[in-house]
């Protein structure tokens, strides 16, 4: 490989790392509205836990645990690794 393209890689290493603390950070944000959503409607009484109201807040807290799952799954790490190698 050309002294360009690994220059070209390592700006691409540079911008992923960079990704990966915005990941980070969005991630534990998303985790900290999910635990206030799932507090939300852990609080609704017992009496109420078969209204639209409950469904609703369960129905958030899963969504904002598939959207915090699935930014955790980015595997950032294994790209750098895989750009790593193709500049040896």
């Amino acid at each position: 490989m050309n002294r360009d393209r690994r220059k070209e890689i390592q700006r691409v290493i540079a911008q992923l790392q960079d990704l990966a603390m915005q990941i980070s950070a969005v991630s534990e944000r998303i985790d900290m509205i999910k635990s206030d959503e799932e507090e939300y409607r852990d609080g609704i009484p017992e009496n109420m836990q078969s209204s639209d109201r409950y469904y609703k807040a369960e129905a958030a807290a899963d969504a904002l645990t598939s959207a915090y799952d699935d930014l955790e799954s980015f595997d950032v790490e294994s790209v750098i690794s895989s750009l790593q190698g193709a500049m040896e």
